[in-house]
């Protein structure tokens, strides 16, 4: 694993360390056995104090991390549901979209673009996962298996012409060469096109403690004001911007090639993040010291429920979980087993803390006093799952937002 000696945006030199997680796995390289060997690497922050771009400080091949990949975008209802909503609000702000086509990069199974198909619109993705690419194509989503960037960028428009729309949702934060990937956003984009890029928001990550959400497929924590600093250098400019549910809040901005009259919101988005002071060291190192005093409150929460005799079962084998897990050294010890929706998953380990995995009717069969619900950005729709499919009635430990706090399920 490369570490880096300047920032991924303004090259600054002097960026400085705030974090430290100790020494994970990747988040997504669930074991086949309890006994299988891993690797763990370094999972730590900076700070650039030129750009105020919050970044890990390593880089891992990108092959290694997404060439074959286990989230896959329709096993949540709720990001389903996202999906419709998403579609009609591009299909609101797109003039004459119907005369071109829509790209998607990182379009993981299509799910994001099946909105358009079904509205009769031109749709190609891109995604650097085989298993995950081969999967849209089955499902009638045409897509491109490649790793994205300005080569493969002009290999498209010879191909297909300029989109009238291009998205990238959630892949920002993924991408190691960052100039090469927006360059290449640019060259697809139809010079009078729209490109929409969702993210999870930095300053919803830092009010929220969502520290579960740093793990090393994610090398960057935007801001507003981070963000724009390398889509202007690439000659993207925001005209709007909406709020998205997606990873506990995102946002989605609205740009073209050139600079446009703004929504009011936009400027009210960089003054809310110069008075929130967002962007600056000491909020990030009070961060910090958070993460490590919200860590000592889960555990104890855990460990009562233990002495007390109380099966504890997980919900959600995300990503994001493992973060959580590995640092706060929650094993099976502690939660006993975890339900996940997602077949790629079930009759897995957890990386790093070995806890199985298995569906939740298998698990649910058990009657677990305790659920705590890892993926708690989807916290709503898996209680009503719980109560309405599984009639449970026990207490559910939600870990995040903020403090760890425990829930009874009502009737």
């Amino acid at each position: 694993m490369e570490k880096i000696k300047s920032c991924r945006i303004c090259q600054n030199p002097n960026i400085v360390d705030f974090l430290d997680l100790g020494e994970q796995p990747f988040a997504n390289s669930l074991l086949k056995g309890p006994d299988e060997e891993e690797a763990f690497y370094p999972l730590t922050l900076s700070w650039c104090p030129d750009c105020r771009l919050v970044q890990l400080n390593h880089t891992a091949e990108p092959a290694d991390l997404f060439s074959s990949y286990i989230w896959v975008t329709a096993t949540s209802e709720g990001a389903k549901e996202h999906a419709r909503a998403f579609y009609w609000e591009i299909a609101s702000r797109a003039e004459s979209l119907k005369e071109s086509y829509v790209l998607e990069v990182a379009s993981n199974d299509g799910t994001f673009l099946k909105p358009f198909i079904e509205n009769d619109f031109k749709v190609l993705g891109v995604d650097p996962a085989k298993n995950i690419a081969d999967r849209a194509v089955t499902d009638g989503v045409p897509t491109l298996c490649k790793f994205f960037g300005a080569e493969e960028a002009r290999g498209i428009i010879e191909e297909c012409g300029r989109a009238g729309v291009v998205v990238a949702r959630n892949v920002l934060p993924h991408v190691a060469n960052l100039h090469d990937f927006v360059e290449g956003l640019h060259i697809c984009l139809d010079d009078n096109g729209l490109l929409v890029v969702e993210f999870h928001y930095a300053s919803v990550i830092y009010q929220g403690l969502h520290y579960d959400s740093i793990y090393h497929e994610h090398l960057c924590y935007y801001t507003l004001g981070s963000l724009e600093r390398l889509l202007n250098q690439h000659g993207l400019f925001v005209t709007d911007i909406t709020e998205s549910p997606i990873s506990g809040g995102s946002l989605v901005l609205y740009m073209k090639k050139k600079a446009a009259k703004e929504g009011p919101i936009v400027g009210t988005y960089r003054e809310v993040e110069k008075t929130s002071r967002v962007n600056e060291l000491d909020n990030w190192q009070s961060f910090a010291e958070h993460v490590y005093s919200h860590r000592e409150q889960l555990l104890d929460i855990l460990a009562e429920i233990t002495v007390a005799g109380g099966p504890i079962a997980g919900y959600g084998a995300s990503a994001r979980s493992s973060t959580l897990l590995n640092f706060c050294g929650i094993d099976s010890g502690l939660v006993s087993v975890i339900a996940d929706h997602n077949p790629l998953k079930q009759g897995h380990y957890t990386a790093g803390t070995r806890i199985p995995i298995a569906s939740p009717e298998e698990v649910m069969k058990e009657n677990p006093e305790y659920v705590v619900i890892l993926a708690w950005n989807f916290a709503d729709e898996i209680m009503r799952i719980l109560r309405n499919k599984f009639s449970f009635r026990g207490q559910c430990i939600l870990p995040l937002p903020n403090s760890p706090k425990v829930v009874k399920m009502v009737e």
